[in-house]
């Protein structure tokens, strides 16, 4: 949702004190190629085995009038067993690669396999550095039938969920495999460039601006986002001094940015409000942008939200702030450790809508909840997806967002708020920067609030029908 070369005896053997290389370092008698997908049963081909990323480092230049992307991403990472080759998930045209400064063979494979095969074998436990160069127009290629790079008049944007990073940059594209970031990006003079964290640095030079972003907390490859244009900036800071800076695009329908502003400006307000029941705030910068695009979707890109204008052109809507800063918590501090555990990141935001409804006085979340029971009979398909499951074909349904609020709701009213309210900040006070999964928040509602909770579970989360009765009740 985010940085050590091999050591080379090779100096050493030319004066006899060593024997030369062989192929197979010494503990890599085991080694073989990485797998092709980290594990996760519903994106089989999605991550890679083999190794863990530490940090990336991104050097980028992208011209807005052609649509093009050009530079090299280094990778900072650790193998965890012996490579003979690995893959990273990656999109565009490759020209290079390096691994510990060597060149290495590359090929693509599949749908967003790049396959790197380096000059020597990798010991299980040694750190490398992978360096990518490659070029290309990211709005061109497409994936399983889509693209995650959305072409705006003046630019373009890379968010979506859950891939996107293979259209701007190679990683290990799994929120089990979270790192650190440093992004660079040049772009032409009068242009601006966004991405998470803080930005470190911004200058001028023959006719290019580069802006410097650094995310300094780990984050998932999914939550990294990038939006070059033309932006309104503007600056605050929360009550509790977490530094906030949103953006917009200027050519917005005017009422529609408006709109936006108006929600979008109130960040800060809605940090610490949510503070106030998740506990501190995570990272080191908060905000937002509202690029002119015409996707349907915000996302909770790690410390600087990517909004749709569609959300605002009825009027201000807090609401989808605080879903998406809430997921700053639940999603993003603590990320999913595969994509079946969606309802730690859905089920937790829609319910802070729910809490931030009751402190702008439109609804409870006991009413709320009421209400979303209340509008689905027992026929209803509704009832047929499982939060707690809902397979990849579901993993974004409505029953994942509101049904999963509802189990929370169902949560609160069985273990009694005491114990409700220490639930909501002691998982992401223990999992902080870190992954976690249903089976492990269960067992802690069960160890705060004394209950076996199994039962319940398996009715709110995994139950292909209507619960009995409204909680509550």
């Amino acid at each position: 949702m985010r940085k050590r070369l091999l050591a080379s005896a090779a100096a050493v053997a030319a004066f006899g004190l060593l024997p030369a290389l062989s192929a197979t370092p010494a503990g890599a008698a085991n080694a073989g190629p990485g797998a092709p997908g980290i594990g996760d049963p519903y994106y089989p081909t999605y991550g890679n085995g083999g190794y863990d990323v530490s940090h990336y480092d991104l050097r980028l230049s992208y011209q807005p009038a052609t649509d093009t992307l050009s530079g090299t991403t280094t990778l900072t990472a650790r193998a965890t067993q012996g490579l003979t080759s690995f893959d990273l998930d990656f999109a565009l045209p490759v020209s290079r690669v390096t691994v510990d400064g060597r060149p290495a063979a590359f090929a693509a494979s599949g749908e967003q396999e790049l396959v790197v095969t380096p000059a020597r074998t990798i010991p299980r436990g040694r750190t490398l550095t992978v360096a990518v160069t490659y070029s290309g127009v990211p709005s061109s290629v497409q994936r399983y039938g889509f693209t995650s790079w959305m072409r705006t008049p003046d630019g373009g944007v890379a968010a979506n969920e859950p891939e996107s990073a293979w259209w701007w940059f190679p990683s290990n594209d799994h929120p089990a495999d979270k790192a650190t970031y440093d992004v660079d990006v040049k772009v032409p003079q009068g242009d601006q460039a966004i991405s998470n964290g803080l930005l470190l640095s911004q200058s001028t030079r023959g006719g290019w601006t580069d802006f410097h972003w650094r995310q300094e907390r780990p984050q998932a490859t999914y939550l990294a986002t990038l939006a070059v244009g033309h932006f309104d900036f503007t600056h605050a800071r929360s009550a509790g001094g977490v530094p906030v800076l949103n953006a917009y695009s200027p050519d917005l329908d005017p009422a529609t940015a408006a709109n936006a502003r108006a929600s979008v400006e109130r960040t800060g307000e809605i940090v610490d409000f949510l503070s106030g029941y998740f506990g501190p705030y995570p990272f080191d910068s908060a905000g937002g942008y509202v690029p002119n695009v015409t996707a349907g979707f915000a996302l909770e890109t790690q410390t600087r939200v990517f909004y749709s204008p569609k959300f605002f052109t009825k009027g201000p809507n807090t609401s989808v702030v605080a879903h998406e800063l809430a997921h700053q918590w639940y999603g993003d501090s603590v990320s999913l450790e595969r994509w079946s555990d969606i309802w730690l990141n859905e089920g937790f935001a829609g319910y802070a809508e729910w809490l931030w409804a009751e402190h702008e006085h439109t609804g409870t979340p006991q009413e709320l909840a009421r209400a979303v029971y209340d509008a689905h009979p027992a026929s209803d398909p509704f009832w047929t997806v499982k939060p707690g499951d809902p397979g990849a074909a579901n993993q974004f349904d409505d029953a994942v967002y509101d049904r999963g609020a509802l189990a929370i709701q169902a949560l609160r009213d069985t273990i009694g708020d005491h114990a409700f309210l220490a639930l909501l900040r002691a998982w992401p006070t223990q999992h902080r920067y870190g992954n976690g999964t249903i089976a492990e928040f269960e067992a802690l509602a069960e160890r705060l609030s004394g209950k076996d909770l199994g039962a319940f579970f398996t009715t709110w989360l995994y139950t292909t029908a209507k619960p009995a009765t409204f909680p509550g009740a």
